[in-house]
């Protein structure tokens, strides 16, 4: 098959992914419609993330299935609600053929985060790599509705990250929940992390996470994916995507804590879910938090539910 041939059945299958992936996003779920302002944020991974924050993207990342001549497939994109799962997909090039060289960003080729689209339910997982470039992991999502897969990565030929995004149906009996009301402070696994710091619209700003347990720092923590903290936010509605590290890198097996800093820039302003991944002895805790930036609408369903409460959560993460 030629060059061209290759190409142009390459642009049909894309094609007939972004119909799919249309027709599942807005079968289960709104998308924000707002315009979207230019992002400028240290997103991505390692040397990626300075060229980002440079570059100033015109559109966050995760909203495009495909971008720079890359495309995610997904291969399954419904699972049922409350089952162990496989996920499965690959990274194709503008040829339509399997990426199978990749950048390590934070000790893994490809970070993958499936988020519902309420912002209930996060998992941050790392799957592996087929020698024909299929990806696949296992996770398990509680809840049905519409979700969202980011896959962050950096190919060998490419010079800065990109994080991809695809729709993902988990069949159930639907019922939608509200964004969980904003708050600067996130108990999780008998942990308490305070938020000190606000995430800005179109300008750097700093935050700072401080763990503590029985009321008492943290100073133990580990280092995790080259760093003592890996942050996540997600822009409610959408989904758009901030991936953020911290200012200090971890070396060795040397510990630190209980505070770690992050600089990020929110693309616009609205609501946003903040989804801070921390090692202490061993384990991963997941900590999230609920923040409205200004200069962008709230909607009604984040106004509704900060007024009647919000239910739990579901985070995870995996290797």
């Amino acid at each position: 098959m030629n060059s061209l041939t290759k190409i142009g059945a390459f642009g049909t299958a894309l094609a007939a992914t972004f119909a799919a992936a249309y027709g599942v996003g807005t079968a289960v779920s709104p998308v924000d419609t707002a315009p979207e302002q230019a992002a400028h944020a240290s997103s991505g991974h390692g040397g990626g993330a300075d060229r980002k924050a440079a570059a100033a993207p015109e559109t966050p990342g995760g909203l495009q299935i495909a971008a720079d001549g890359y495309a995610l497939d997904l291969e399954t994109p419904r699972v049922r609600a409350g089952e162990k799962t496989g996920l499965r997909f690959v990274i194709r090039d503008a040829d339509g053929r399997p990426v199978t060289d990749y950048r390590r960003e934070h000790e893994k080729e490809l970070h993958l985060i499936v988020a519902s689209r309420d912002l209930t339910t996060y998992r941050h997982l790392h799957p592996v790599r087929a020698a024909d470039g299929t990806w696949s992991t296992t996770t398990t999502l509680p809840e049905p509705g519409g979700y969202r897969v980011l896959a962050d990565f950096t190919p060998a030929a490419g010079r800065d990250g990109l994080t991809l995004g695809a729709d993902l149906a988990v069949s159930g009996a639907y019922a939608p929940a509200a964004l969980p009301p904003a708050s600067t402070t996130a108990t999780v696994d008998g942990y308490t992390v305070e938020l000190d710091g606000e995430l800005t619209a179109g300008r750097e700003s700093d935050l700072t996470f401080t763990v503590r347990r029985d009321g008492r720092p943290v100073t133990t923590l580990q280092p995790y994916l080259g760093a003592y903290g890996h942050l996540v936010a997600l822009r409610s509605g959408d989904l758009a995507y901030l991936h953020v590290h911290p200012h200090e890198e971890a070396h060795g097996a040397a510990t630190s804590g209980p505070g770690v800093a992050f600089a990020s820039t929110a693309p616009s302003g609205g609501g946003y879910r903040l989804f801070l991944d921390f090692k202490v002895d061993g384990e991963v805790h997941t900590a999230a938090f609920t923040v409205h930036v200004g200069g962008g609408d709230r909607t009604h369903e984040d106004q509704t539910h900060e007024e009647e409460g919000a239910p739990g959560s579901a985070h995870g993460h995996g290797d």
